[in-house]
């Protein structure tokens, strides 16, 4: 009897022990899910993806200290836009890209470049992508319209008619300085601008311009198509207006220049984001992707330390997505030769800033 009681103490005493050392062993390594969210963290830090559009990344409750916090609870983590300025960089540093990445600072390039002086700030237009907004912002923060300070003091109130008379927008650009000061806002403002996928970009060029022409610009129609249609068009007994095929090829051929010359500033709505921003040869401070502006515009904001002023205006949902089906649309029916051609033009814009190349329109 006293020898049962004593293995039972004994068989007690063994529970009792793994059940502290178990107790123990979850203490010490309860958290691998830290260990490989940090893993993740260093992966992506040393090792971005320049073949895709950077998204942002979102991380565990560990590593939100190092984020960003938005209107609506959303974290921006900086490393993403680290990631696209860094990617920039080397693009920039490869010499076999160099006729494609690099352009003189041209006043071409500093027409493009809005100046608020109020807040040091320097935003360079990149149409199609979402810019009106953008220059409501600056209008709101220069607090200048047609010689009427505040005359507009929230987004909402600016009619498109403003936005786009520069006559009476308020938004001086930096061509209109001197070297001098061109150099110092140059290196001391806030620089960014925005950038989409460039082929959507023309596809939006080509039905804003050529088919809808919202704010009636005749000259897109009766002046420039008839000039494309003429060079650039096969089928001489076709008598439609411009397509999109015939703008295609007169993007995609090398000695467009002469008749880019006829056009003049027009150009700005197809021209590579190389022409029109030179990112090679300006530091900029951010770059956002039309892609995910609904992250990106309030970081932007944030970062030029005007967030407090004013807002960006509501996106409506899955409307910057980019949209593979419209572009193999657009693109149907037009030759191999045609869009190798328009790639090879615009190669530049889509390895700078990490946009995948079009295997399906090319192969």
């Amino acid at each position: 009897m006293h020898h049962q009681w004593l293995l039972l103490a004994t068989c007690f005493w063994v529970i009792f022990m793994f059940m502290v050392a178990s107790k123990f062993i979850t203490l010490t390594f309860k958290d691998p899910d830290a260990y490989s969210a940090k893993q993740e963290f260093l992966f992506l830090t040393a090792a971005p993806d320049a073949g895709r559009s950077l998204r942002e990344t979102h991380f565990p409750e560990e590593l939100k200290l190092t984020g960003k916090m938005l209107p609506g609870g959303r974290l921006i983590q900086p490393l993403v836009y680290m990631q696209r300025l860094e990617l920039v960089r080397n693009v920039c540093r490869d010499d076999t890209l160099r006729n494609l990445s690099h352009t003189a600072v041209s006043k071409f390039v500093l027409d493009r470049m809005f100046v608020c002086d109020r807040h040091k700030i320097l935003f360079c237009q990149t149409p199609k992508v979402g810019n009106t907004q953008w220059k409501k912002v600056l209008i709101v923060l220069n607090g200048a319209c047609s010689a009427r300070r505040g005359a507009f003091p929230s987004i909402e109130e600016i009619p498109e008619s403003v936005v786009h008379d520069h006559e009476k927008n308020g938004l001086p650009r930096l061509s209109s300085f001197s070297d001098a000061e061109i150099q110092k806002r140059l290196k001391t403002y806030f620089k960014f601008f925005i950038v989409r996928d460039p082929f959507e970009r023309l596809i939006s060029a080509f039905k804003d311009k050529f088919v809808h022409n919202p704010r009636f610009e005749p000259w897109y129609r009766h002046e420039i198509a008839p000039g494309i249609i003429r060079k650039y068009r096969r089928n001489r007994t076709e008598t439609r207006g411009i397509q999109f095929e015939d703008f295609v090829r007169y993007l995609g051929d090398p000695n467009r220049r002469r008749l880019d010359l006829h056009f003049g500033d027009h150009v700005i709505h197809w021209v590579t984001y190389v022409e029109l921003c030179a990112p090679c040869e300006i530091t900029y401070s951010v770059i956002g992707h039309h892609e995910t502006l609904e992250d990106d515009a309030p970081y932007i904001l944030k970062e030029a330390g005007i967030d407090h002023l004013v807002s960006y205006p509501a996106i409506p949902p899955g409307i910057t997505a980019y949209n593979r089906t419209k572009v193999e649309h657009y693109f149907l029916g037009i030759s191999k030769r045609d869009v190798r051609r328009l790639y090879a033009r615009f190669e530049g814009d889509f390895k700078l800033f990490g946009y995948q190349r079009p295997d399906f329109l090319l192969n």
